[in-house]
């Protein structure tokens, strides 16, 4: 009877399992890409736009994004990183 107490009282742990959140807009999991959804993802990633950011506006997960990046040959690197040799042209003459 106890177990049962906190089914009713809407525990969000339940039969089903725990709840998941409900956003506000439905991600659009496995569904095709189209050219718009392309180009947006080229214009947001010459703009140095995070992969987080760019799930939300292109309502799509993370790893979908990196994938499709990287099937299209598109760079999600940021364009502002420092060079590995850090040092400066005027350093290394002397």
């Amino acid at each position: 009877m106890a177990k049962e107490a906190w089914k009713r009282a809407g525990s969000p742990i339940g039969r089903k399992g725990p709840r998941k959140a409900n956003p506000s807009y439905k991600r659009r999991t496995r569904q095709p890409w189209s050219r718009a959804d392309v180009s947006k993802l080229k214009q947001l990633a010459k703009g140095n736009t995070p992969t987080g950011v760019m799930s939300i506006k292109l309502q799509r997960p993370v790893a979908a994004i990196r994938s499709k990046a990287h099937r299209e040959g598109i760079s999600l690197r940021p364009i502002n990183r420092s060079p590995y040799n850090r040092r400066s042209k005027a350093a290394k003459r002397r």
